[in-house]
């Protein structure tokens, strides 16, 4: 793909989704090595996917860990079977990827922080919402595997089962860090 796609934030609500006929025409046209079909699947998907990096990443790695989704998702086109919409199909590979490269940044971070009272980080975030609760400010405070956790099971909807097989950890562990991502949310979201 020639094409160097870049995210850029637009209202979903303005653009209609695209319908499964569609879609599914787009994904056998993009397979083949149809740019513009690529292209229109990008913009129906690039909006969730960067929210689910963001959320799972934090501000500063959502739009690098985007672009990789969908340099992944144009090189594995052809691995995608129909048996779920495009869309299911690009969500667990997201999740996959920013799973991935979420364990690759700790051990980078582990390199080069000594002491984990430094890991106290100051994300930005875009401006203009000063009077709204701050939700994805509260959410990036969260430590990383809790904060996995409640974005995967709270915000995207997966069972703890299966997210106790995507971290290859036990569902208590998932259901415990669940518990107290909530209760720092809950903390964080009241003071």
């Amino acid at each position: 793909m020639s094409a160097t796609l870049t995210w850029h934030p637009t209202l979903t609500l303005e653009r209609p989704a695209l319908s499964q006929s569609l879609e599914t025409s787009d994904v056998a046209l993009a397979a083949r090595g149809d740019a513009q079909a690529f292209r229109r699947l990008y913009e129906e998907n690039v909006d969730r996917v960067h929210a689910l990096a963001r959320r799972m990443a934090g501000y500063d790695r959502a739009e690098e860990l985007t672009q990789d989704v969908f340099v992944r998702a144009w090189q594995k086109l052809q691995t995608f079977r129909g048996e779920a919409r495009f869309s299911t199909w690009l969500h667990r590979l997201a999740v996959n990827l920013i799973l991935s490269r979420r364990a690759t940044y700790a051990t980078e971070r582990a390199r080069f922080l000594a002491d984990d009272e430094v890991l106290h980080r100051i994300e930005t975030r875009p401006s203009g919402r000063e009077h709204a609760v701050d939700f994805e400010g509260a959410i990036s405070q969260l430590p990383d595997g809790a904060r996995t956790i409640f974005v995967l099971h709270d915000v995207e909807g997966f069972r703890h089962e299966e997210i106790a097989g995507l971290l290859g950890v036990t569902t208590g562990t998932t259901k415990a860090q669940l518990h107290r991502a909530r209760m720092l949310l809950r903390g964080h979201l009241s003071a």
